[in-house]
C-alpha cells in the first residue's frame, strides 16, 4: 500500500553509515530508520546475534520463559530505573501498553482515574490510542473516532499541566526531546518540575523513551540528563538495532497486569531479544557513550557555524538527535537535493532537518555529511 512518498530507487544492502541501491549507488545515511539502526546498518554484533540465536531457538511463545527474554530483562533493569520489563514489537505497542498500564493503575489506585495528560506535537505512534495521544494537528479529524481520555497541553508549559490535573488524572506522559515535532527538547527545569509535581499529585510519569532511549543523547537515556526518574518508561528504535523490538518497563509499585490483559503472539521472542542483548552490551559500554557525546557536540558545533554562515537558525537537540531550523519552509527540497548528492535526512517539519545518524558514525562520515549539505545549502 501507498503510504508515503518514495523515491525511485531501490535498496539492496546496508554498510554501517551507508545504503546501496540496485544500480550499486551509494548513500550516506544519516537517517538509519529514523534513529532505529543505533549500531548502523548490518553491524557484526547483530548479525552475530541472530545468526547464533537463529540455530538454537527463534520464538518458544510468550507463555514461556526463554534465556534470552530473561537475559535482556536483566539488562535493562541493571542500567535504568525500573524494575520490570514487557518486550514488544514495535515503540506504539509499547506506548500503547504504557497507556493501559497506567489505567490499570488508576482503576485500582486512583479511585478509577484514567486521563492522561499529554502535549501538543508529541508523537507517541500510530494505533488508535496512541495517535489520540499524540499532539499532530493534521491527525485531529483523522479515523474518528479516536481513543478519549487525553487532555493536551503545550510542551515545555509546567503551568497548564498542573492546570491540567484533576481528579480524573492518572498520568503525565512525555517524550524528553520531541523527535517528529523538530528536535524539541523538555527543558530540564520543565522535567524536574513535572517529576515533582506528579510525585506530589499522587499520579504517574510516563516517559517515551522510543527515540532517545539506548543511548541517542549520549546518556543511557534522556531521562538522566535531568536526573529524574520515570514510573513507566517505554522504549524501541535503538533498542533492536534495526530488528522489531520494543520494551514497557515501569517501577515494581506500578505492574499491575493481570493474566490475559497483556501480551502478544511475536512478543519476547528469542531472536529479537538475543539482538537487544547484543545491542545493549555494546552502547552500554562507557567509551561508546563518551563518544556518542563528542560526536554529537562535534555535529552540533559544525552545523550551528553553518547556519551562522547561511543565516538560518537554530540548531538544538542531545548527542546524535540534533535538529536544525532554518529561515524557509525549503526543508522538504534540501532533502531531495541532497538525496540526489547520495546524502539521506529527514525533514520532520517544513523548516527544520532532523540528523539521526548510526552511534558509531565515524568523524569522517560527519565531515562527509556536512561538506554535501553545504553544497547544498549553499546552491539553494
Amino acid at each position: 500500500m501507498k503510504i508515503t512518498e518514495r523515491p525511485p530507487v531501490v535498496f539492496v544492502r546496508g554498510e554501517g553509515s551507508w545504503l546501496i541501491d540496485q544500480e550499486r549507488d551509494r548513500y550516506l545515511d544519516f537517517i538509519q530508520g529514523w534513529a532505529v539502526n543505533c549500531l548502523g546498518h548490518c553491524p557484526p554484533e547483530i548479525v552475530g546475534a541472530i545468526t547464533s540465536q537463529a540455530k538454537t531457538l527463534i520464538n518458544a511463545s510468550p507463555a514461556f520463559y526463554t534465556d534470552r527474554i530473561l537475559e535482556l530483562a536483566d539488562k535493562i533493569v541493571e542500567c535504568s530505573c525500573i524494575d520490570r520489563v514487557f518486550f514488544a514489537n514495535s515503540g506504539a505497542e509499547a506506548n500503547e501498553g504504557a497507556i493501559k498500564l497506567a489505567r490499570k493503575w488508576g482503576s485500582l489506585y486512583r479511585d478509577g482515574a484514567f486521563e492522561i495528560i499529554t502535549t501538543e506535537n508529541a508523537f507517541h505512534g500510530r494505533t488508535l490510542a496512541t495517535m489520540s495521544a499524540s499532539g499532530k494537528p493534521q491527525w485531529e479529524p483523522l479515523f474518528e473516532p479516536k481513543g478519549s481520555g487525553f487532555v493536551k497541553v503545550p510542551f515545555n508549559d509546567f503551568g497548564m499541566i498542573e492546570r491540567a490535573i484533576t481528579s480524573r488524572t492518572v498520568a503525565i506522559m512525555l517524550e524528553p526531546i520531541q523527535g517528529e515535532a523538530g528536535v524539541v527538547p523538555a527543558s530540564r527545569d520543565f522535567l524536574t518540575g513535572v517529576r515533582e509535581l506528579s510525585q506530589r499529585k499522587g499520579i504517574l510519569l510516563i516517559l517515551d523513551e522510543i527515540q532517545t532511549g539506548i543511548g541517542r543523547t549520549g546518556k543511557a537515556f534522556g531521562y538522566e540528563h535531568a536526573g529524574i526518574e520515570p514510573d513507566i518508561l517505554t522504549l524501541g528504535k535503538g533498542l533492536g538495532g534495526g530488528v522489531p523490538l520494543a520494551a514497557l518497563g515501569a517501577k515494581e509499585s506500578v505492574c499491575c497486569f493481570g493474566p490475559g490483559e497483556q501480551g502478544g503472539t511475536f512478543n519476547g521472542n528469542a531472536l529479537m531479544t538475543a539482538v537487544g542483548s547484543a545491542v545493549l552490551d555494546t552502547v552500554m559500554r562507557p567509551s561508546f557513550l563518551d563518544e556518542v557525546r563528542r560526536k554529537g557536540e562535534f555535529l552540533k558545533g559544525r552545523l550551528s557555524e553553518l547556519s551562522l554562515s547561511l543565516g538560518e537558525g537554530e540548531v538544538r537537540g542531545e548527542g546524535l538527535l540534533i535538529g536544525w531550523v532554518l529561515t524557509r519552509a525549503n526543508a522538504g527540497q534540501i532533502v531531495q537535493d541532497a538525496f540526489r548528492r547520495g546524502l539521506l535526512l529527514n525533514a520532520p517539519r517544513p523548516n527544520i532537518l532532523r540528523f539521526m545518524p548510526a552511534l558509531n558514525v565515524s568523524m569522517n562520515e560527519i565531515e562527509q555529511m556536512l561538506s554535501i549539505l553545504e553544497e547544498v545549502m549553499s546552491e539553494g
